[in-house]
């Protein structure tokens, strides 16, 4: 196989990481210069860029006016942990999970926590479970977008309205990027870090109504550590909710974080967000079409995410080696083009099939995805190049 020629053009920005993911376009640490840097976050100062940070929230990310918006510690991770041990044991939970992080929640109820019933609902990369097997009488933890498989749920129609049970859902990799189906959620986390590139170790953690009056009428049965903590005396801490947050925060983080949300607001809002994910998921759709060595690790089109696209390499020569062997084939090809300086970050996960992992959020130009993708196919000639002159 004859190497194929370097592409002549090279994305603007190479930054196409999951996780922290790219800073919205433009970005300069100019945009910080504002921040309340010495300062005390519970001074005045500091309060009001918080109590901003969760305004402008719930403006671009159209939160319902009910439901209370809390900055809290350990970015997502801590947020999904907080809602796991403040809220679960009351009634059965359906823990639903088809990729890594849905799967560490398992771990952590069925081995953390204890929960004496648990029903597992699973599916392996690149599918989803069946979502009909799902008890809304029961509470049910699921992510909505599958971060290491690229697989997310189309909608929130297979949530009923009249639960019994609460929904608790991680959408780090889908707030800012898709539709979040409020009324179907009664508690929704994310991280800075995603979709509108901020900085890490803060999450968000939003409740609905039925959610505080869970906080308010059951106590867990395990005692809780005080950072998790968000209710005293039976009553939800208001103020957390208002930009009391429970240890302090980086104010420079915050600061960032305030800046992309004005960046959002002013090119459109939500709509616009999606619309910029959803046109550079369509440019790698595009490429995949044509492609005969690359497939979608999500194989039903309705299920592909828009922001983690994961795709898996179906040329025979590379699927006729083992998992070893195709995983170094895959670390081969994302290194070439890391040593190129035209893609940093996009391998496969570490616990996801051998692929690669493209990052395609709102923060991210379609014109760098659409430049990067010619690399994609000389990076992947080299490889095979260099197995061919090693056989």
């Amino acid at each position: 196989m004859t190497t194929l020629p370097k592409p002549g053009l090279r994305p603007a920005n190479p930054n196409f990481s999951s996780g922290p993911c790219a800073k919205r376009p433009g970005w300069s640490v100019e945009a910080l210069k504002d921040a309340a840097l010495g300062r005390s976050h519970r001074a005045k100062i500091g309060k009001a860029k918080l109590e901003q940070a969760i305004s402008l929230t719930r403006e671009v990310l159209q939160v319902p006016a009910d439901y209370r918006i809390g900055i809290v510690p350990a970015s997502d991770t801590g947020a999904v942990e907080m809602a796991l041990w403040s809220l679960l044991g009351e009634r059965g939970v359906d823990m639903v999970a088809w990729e890594s992080f849905g799967a560490g929640w398992i771990t952590d109820v069925v081995k953390q926590l204890k929960l004496p019933d648990v029903r597992r609902i699973e599916a392996p990369y690149g599918e989803l479970p069946d979502l009909k097997q799902i008890d809304f009488d029961r509470d049910v933890v699921f992510t909505w977008n599958g971060t290491t498989s690229g697989v997310r749920v189309p909608n929130g129609d297979f949530i009923p309205s009249d639960r019994a049970g609460l929904t608790i859902c991680d959408a780090t990799s889908a707030a800012f990027a898709q539709r979040l189906d409020f009324q179907k959620l009664d508690v929704v986390t994310f991280s800075w870090q995603k979709v509108l590139g901020g900085e890490g170790a803060h999450g968000m953690l939003i409740l609905s109504p039925r959610a505080v009056a869970r906080l308010e009428s059951y106590k867990p049965a395990w005692p809780l550590p005080k950072i998790f903590r968000l209710t005293s005396n039976g009553k939800l801490i208001e103020g957390i909710f208002k930009g009391e947050t429970i240890n302090t925060p980086s104010m420079l983080c915050v600061e960032d974080y305030l800046d992309a949300l004005t960046w959002a607001k002013g090119i459109g809002g939500l709509d616009a967000l999606v619309a910029r994910a959803d046109a550079n998921a369509a440019a790698i759709v595009r490429f995949v079409e044509k492609s005969p060595w690359l497939g979608h690790l999500a194989a039903d089109p309705a299920t592909r995410s828009n922001t983690s696209v994961c795709l898996s390499i179906v040329d025979p020569d590379v699927t006729a080696f083992d998992a070893d062997g195709q995983a170094a084939f895959a670390k081969g090809l994302v290194s070439a083009l890391d040593k190129e300086g035209v893609a940093y970050d996009i391998g496969h996960y570490r616990d996801a099939p051998p692929g690669l992992r493209i990052w395609c959020g709102a923060t991210v130009e379609t014109a760098d995805i659409e430049a990067l993708l010619p690399w994609l196919d000389w990076a992947f000639a080299a490889q095979k190049a260099t197995l061919k002159a090693a056989a």
